[in-house]
């Protein structure tokens, strides 16, 4: 089982800072982005490795995707916003500013509307054009693939998962850190999806429910969130569940749940919040490279600073 309050300190230290989404903020937080991009390829361009940008889910932006009923009740309206779509947007574009420059750009995208709207790309990055490679495929599926079944071993990237809600799967997560050679970025659906999830009387839909077990990859994410008391009534003693997680709580299960698959995780996540100072994402980073990751996670919480 993980421990509940494990590495709190750091995730209130994270969430007091109060970031928000939009304006300033957002190009503050690329400006970031940017800065690891650079220092990773410049690391990279004195080695002899070629190294790719990974952006999964590089079409869906923050518009709301094609969701069943009953996911409609973990939206957040604030991500069909121009500020936060200017979040994803902007990745794609400062991957391809960054100098030195990746061998390859890989952008994955299921949507077919969205996916041919990435063709843009190659038009406004002609010298870039040979190095773009667009993937109309689910990102789970592709992902595992290219992670499995490839050579890795003079191969690196940077992959930024940037998903709508809680689409990415712990066998894809696995399958990221088995390469040891991928260093991850990802927005973690802190209070847009897996918070509004956990119901304070734990009474979570068997469908949910199984989602969860996929996305944590672990159902001790029940005994985490919530405790169940022996409380009295008219009837004698009454087992009575309540859910004790917040968002820190939460926040310390998914960074330990990423401990136990890559060889360095960042310890100081940061949370990005909506204007009333609510966390919707977790910016995590992970790194795969046993030999790097002690310097690669050094950069990452230095850049995860408030």
């Amino acid at each position: 089982m993980v421990a509940r309050n494990s590495g709190l300190g750091k995730v209130k230290e994270m969430s007091a800072a109060k970031q928000q989404f939009g304006g300033d903020w957002t190009a503050e937080k690329l400006e970031r982005v940017k800065k690891y991009l650079v220092a990773y390829a410049t690391i990279m361009k004195r080695q002899h490795f070629r190294f790719a940008y990974i952006d999964a889910f590089a079409g869906t932006g923050y518009n709301t995707p094609k969701i069943k009923k009953e996911e409609t009740a973990v939206l957040f309206p604030e991500l069909a916003g121009a500020d936060a779509k200017q979040l994803l947007d902007g990745s794609a574009r400062i991957a391809l500013r960054t100098k030195p420059h990746f061998t390859k750009y890989i952008f994955i995208e299921k949507d077919s509307k969205r996916f041919a709207e990435l063709n843009r790309l190659k038009e406004e990055f002609p010298a870039l054009a040979s190095d773009i490679v667009l993937i109309n495929a689910d990102a789970n599926a592709y992902l595992k693939d290219v992670c499995e079944n490839r050579n890795w071993s003079r191969n690196r990237a940077v992959l930024f998962l940037d998903p709508f809600g809680m689409q990415v799967t712990w066998d894809t997560m696995k399958a990221i850190a088995g390469t040891k050679a991928v260093d991850l970025w990802i927005l973690f659906p802190l209070g847009v999806a897996v918070n509004r999830l956990l119901t304070r009387d734990a009474k979570i839909s068997e469908g949910w429910q199984r989602r969860l077990d996929a996305f944590f990859g672990t159902a001790e994410w029940r005994k985490a969130f919530y405790e169940t008391r022996a409380e009295p009534s008219l009837f004698g003693l009454e087992a009575r569940t309540e859910k004790v997680a917040d968002f820190n709580s939460i926040a310390c299960f998914f960074v330990d749940r990423l401990n136990t698959l890559f060889a360095g995780v960042a310890k100081n996540p940061l949370a990005l919040h909506n204007a009333a100072n609510t966390p919707l994402y977790l910016l995590c980073f992970a790194a795969g490279n046993e030999r790097g990751a002690k310097t690669a996670v050094k950069i990452a919480q230095d850049i995860l600073k408030p």
